[in-house]
């Protein structure tokens, strides 16, 4: 039977393995899309969407190996740059309800973001916050 200790380690093993998997897949479609606009030679708003979306995955990664913690803002932003790049694809075929609404979707996401960092300025967390591992 595992103890507390080696069960919290295979844990962290096992979150450092997945988000490697997630960095290499992330950097495989990032060079699949550069690849695709090399071909296309053409640049569009949408392709540099998803390049910054791919940004953003790099990012909180990064946040979460050196701090151990994932920002809650960071998918939010990921959500908020999703909805813009969909907006922007496929506006010729959306019907008008459809644009208000995830419009709307978009809205709300950049107000619990809004939320979200009051609450962190105005509640910040103690700065003894360790976690023994």
């Amino acid at each position: 039977m595992l103890n507390q200790t080696s069960t919290i380690k295979f844990i962290h093993a096992l979150e450092h393995f997945v988000l490697s998997l997630i960095v290499i897949a992330t950097i495989y479609a990032i060079g699949e899309e550069i690849y695709l606009v090399i071909v296309n030679s053409t640049v569009t708003v949408g392709d540099l969407l998803l390049l910054f979306i791919y940004l953003e995955v790099l990012a909180m990664v990064r946040i979460f190996f050196e701090s151990g913690k994932v920002p809650v803002r960071m998918p939010l932003y990921i959500g908020i740059v999703a909805l813009a790049r969909y907006l922007i694809l496929d506006m010729k075929n959306m019907d008008d309800w459809r644009i208000m609404v995830v419009s709307l979707s978009g809205l709300i996401i950049a107000i619990t973001v809004l939320v979200i960092r009051i609450g962190q300025l105005k509640f910040p967390y103690p700065k003894n916050t360790s976690v023994k591992e």
